[in-house]
């Protein structure tokens, strides 16, 4: 079965980096396109960063726009999630997630469009 297992988080302090790590099994990887949500408490979850399946195509959230970088790296089935500057606001629980809708080239940030999800990985940011 399709399964996207996601590492990494933890606590750290204001101004610190993370790189989150999403490996995928059970799917062919590289016709996904591969995204990060992520959900802070009290509030519904939100699209942070996306790659498309051909992956010259990213898609960033104004939020996290200049600090948050994607890539992925298809011979490992993996996607990551490079953080920097983080700030308190940061602090959710991050998902990895899996798409096939739309060209090679799409970048999908609803929801409703990605077919799997990992179970998050928690990272919190302190001041």
């Amino acid at each position: 079965q399709v399964q996207l297992v996601e590492s990494g988080g933890g606590l750290v302090q204001a101004g610190d980096s993370l790189r989150l790590s999403c490996a995928a099994s059970g799917l062919s990887f590289s016709v996904y396109a591969m995204a990060w949500f992520r959900q802070a408490p009290g509030k519904e979850r939100e699209f942070v960063a996306g790659m498309s399946r051909s992956g010259d195509i990213t898609s960033i959230a104004s939020s996290v726009k200049g600090r948050f970088t994607i890539s992925r790296e298809n011979a490992k089935n993996t996607v990551y999630l490079q953080m920097n500057s983080l700030k308190p606001e940061d602090t959710a629980i991050y998902y990895c997630a899996a798409s096939n809708s739309g060209s090679r080239y799409f970048v999908p940030r609803g929801e409703p469009l990605y077919n799997y999800w990992g179970q998050g990985t928690q990272v919190t940011v302190s001041s």
